[in-house]
């Protein structure tokens, strides 16, 4: 059984048992904690660990990305009747909502700089106002945030906010990259596999193939790509011809593979019995069809490329921002992030 924590931090790794010896210190205590790692590390899934290890109030998840447009101060700290057009009735914010718990702070580094002026003076005087309101409401909220930016750049560039930062940054927690625990890949896939549906297993050359991949989207990359290849596998055995085509495309890239071993999903995933299968057929470069890497001959640049993919996806699932970022196995932060970045409507 995979090491983790009851909301599933997995892991086993020394840099993993580092990071729950720490939030097992920090459970009980209501100091604010900076949680730092790339996209798809599992931030949220430390925050709620260090919540569940020691619960108290409620968890209240903040997407800081989404905190856009003229209503995103009232998101976060409520109005009063009649504050603005259309508020015909008080309404509580976030922070609210976390009085006595916990609120935390998805990619800290997205919040605006208005926002993040008074979300200092919540840390610093235990206090806010609502939109429209004279008074002020006292709160006791443990305030835990993360980011995958470099917030010491951000605050030498101007975006951040220097004395938030040193405000938030009292102890901070350090996701590593899943290219830098690979260890746990094999413990990852164990949890992924485990379905009420189906008992599934997986072969060795496929297994071979996780293994030697970057994952650049980190365990949110390979948790899709397991579901993927679970959602289109003919039976309960996952295959290499069941890798998702940037998977395939990069081992293929490295060496030709043409065996694979039965392996049971569970444990260490041993060698058994080998399975036959043809050399699987070259996979397109792109895994979306309607954004080619090659448009009249000429490479595009990646950010165009990247462009498409988000354009196609949204085209795919009608609009759906949550799924077409599943789809694209990024989290809606990202995406949010991305929409912004490269003006996609």
């Amino acid at each position: 059984m995979a090491e983790e924590l009851p909301t599933g931090f997995v892991g086993r790794s020394p840099k993993v048992v580092q990071i729950r010896s720490q939030i097992e210190k920090l459970a009980d205590k209501r100091t604010p904690v900076l949680i730092l790692g790339e996209s798809g590390t599992g931030k949220e899934v430390a925050a709620r660990s260090l919540y569940n290890a020691a619960p108290r109030g409620q968890f209240v998840p903040i997407d800081c990305g989404s905190l856009v447009g003229p209503l995103m101060e009232s998101e976060l700290f409520g109005h009063t009747r009649g504050a603005f057009t259309g508020a015909g009735e008080a309404k509580k914010g976030l922070i609210e909502a976390a009085n006595g718990g916990t609120a935390f702070f998805d990619e800290i580094g997205d919040l605006p700089l208005d926002l993040q002026v008074k979300l200092l003076r919540v840390l610093q005087e235990k206090e806010f106002r609502p939109v429209g309101s004279l008074q002020r409401i006292r709160v006791d909220v443990r305030i835990v945030a993360a980011t995958h930016r470099d917030l010491s750049k951000e605050v030498a560039a101007g975006r951040f906010r220097e004395d938030l930062y040193y405000r938030l940054n009292v102890v901070r927690l350090t996701l590593p990259p899943l290219r830098e625990r690979k260890d746990d890949i094999p413990l990852l896939i164990e949890r992924f596999l485990q379905t009420p549906e189906r008992r599934y297993t997986i072969t060795h050359e496929a297994m071979e193939a996780m293994l030697d991949y970057p994952w650049p989207g980190n365990i949110r990359e390979l948790k899709n790509c397991i579901e993927r290849m679970m959602a289109l596998a003919d039976g309960n055995l996952l295959q290499f011809l069941d890798l998702p085509t940037t998977v395939a495309y990069h081992v293929r890239a490295r060496s030709g593979m043409a065996t694979a071993a039965v392996v049971h999903g569970g444990g260490a995933f041993p060698r058994a019995s080998v399975v036959t299968r043809p050399e699987p057929p070259a996979p397109a470069p792109n895994p979306f069809s309607g954004a080619p890497l090659m448009f009249d001959g000429t490479i595009l640049p990646l950010y165009e490329v990247e462009r498409r993919a988000i354009q196609h996806a949204l085209v795919h699932t009608r609009g759906d921002r949550t799924e077409a970022a599943s789809l694209l196995g990024i989290g809606r932060t990202t995406l949010y992030r991305k929409l912004k970045e490269y003006q996609v409507n």
